[in-house]
């Protein structure tokens, strides 16, 4: 299964669940992203981070070590 980071600009993808525990998953949460959500990766910063998603309508940032923990179909 791939994570958010392997996912190109441009793509859309549905959050099949969060891996990791504790502050980080508690903070992509808190983001709204949640398992079954769409998330559009709008751009990656050239070095990989932070990652711009679009979810549920709102531009968000990701920091990498985030979206490794996000898996994604």
């Amino acid at each position: 299964m791939d994570t958010l980071k392997d996912v190109s600009v441009g793509s859309t993808v549905i959050v099949k669940r969060l891996a990791g525990e504790g502050a980080v998953k508690r903070r992509i949460m808190d983001m709204g992203i949640t398992k079954g959500v769409r998330v559009f990766v709008r751009k990656v910063a050239p070095l990989g981070d932070p990652i711009e998603v679009t979810v549920r309508g709102y531009e968000l940032s990701l920091r990498k070590s985030e979206a490794e923990n996000i898996l994604v179909e």
